[in-house]
């Protein structure tokens, strides 16, 4: 799979780079979070990131005053396994050098529930990177770019815990498990294990950086 950039223009059909925020102390509390071997740890909403200067600044001058949450995804992953999507953008701090895989949702075969994996782009972001992730612009968990990933994950208050309801088993909301989180399985994944709709076609994307 070839490695973008997300400087590139070709990223721009998923998202954007986002200067002009001071990051450092972000990383550095980053730092101190856990970031198992082998696996992937998730966490929506972390007290002492949400501490920080840097979460006012990212509720008023990227969330336009919106209720958020700041957590982060950390681990050592080299596949894909799901996509997921939002109603609303997401923010990624790279923390260390890590790989996004994105596919575009309006790809997705809405008759079939089906999406073709072939379809997806990989976009290297370094060290120190915030980038938005359009509601439109399906992801997971990043993938490692020379040594294992930390990845800061903003999104609105909520987002990414469990369903106060039971989502109708028919239409979209099939795709629902959790609160503004639709997902889309593939067959060899873990969450397709454990219930969730296998909707990805074709292999499963493997990286090794």
């Amino acid at each position: 799979m070839k490695i973008q950039s997300v400087f590139d223009p070709s990223f721009a059909r998923y998202g954007k780079v986002i200067k002009g925020f001071d990051t450092a102390a972000l990383e550095a509390e980053m730092a101190k979070l856990p970031c198992p071997d082998g696996a992937v740890v998730y966490v929506p909403s972390v007290p002492e990131l949400e501490a920080l200067d840097v979460m006012q600044a990212f509720t008023d001058q990227l969330y336009g005053g919106m209720p958020i949450q700041i957590g982060y995804c950390n681990g050592d992953n080299h596949v894909m396994n799901c996509l997921e999507y939002h109603r609303d953008s997401e923010l990624n701090l790279a923390c260390t050098d890590m790989i996004l895989l994105l596919g575009l949702e309006a790809d997705v075969d809405f008759e079939k529930y089906e999406y073709d994996t072939s379809k997806v782009e990989a976009f290297l972001a370094p060290k120190g990177t915030l980038v938005e992730v359009y509601a439109t612009a399906m992801h997971y968990a990043p993938i490692n770019a020379g040594g294992k990933f930390r990845c800061t994950v903003v999104l609105p208050k909520g987002t990414n815990t469990e369903l106060k309801f039971k989502p109708d088993p028919a239409g979209e909301s099939r795709l629902l498990t959790a609160t503004n989180k639709w997902l889309l399985a593939h067959a060899e994944s873990p969450e397709a294990k454990n219930g969730a709709v296998v909707a990805l076609k074709g292999e499963n994307p493997v990286v090794n950086y």
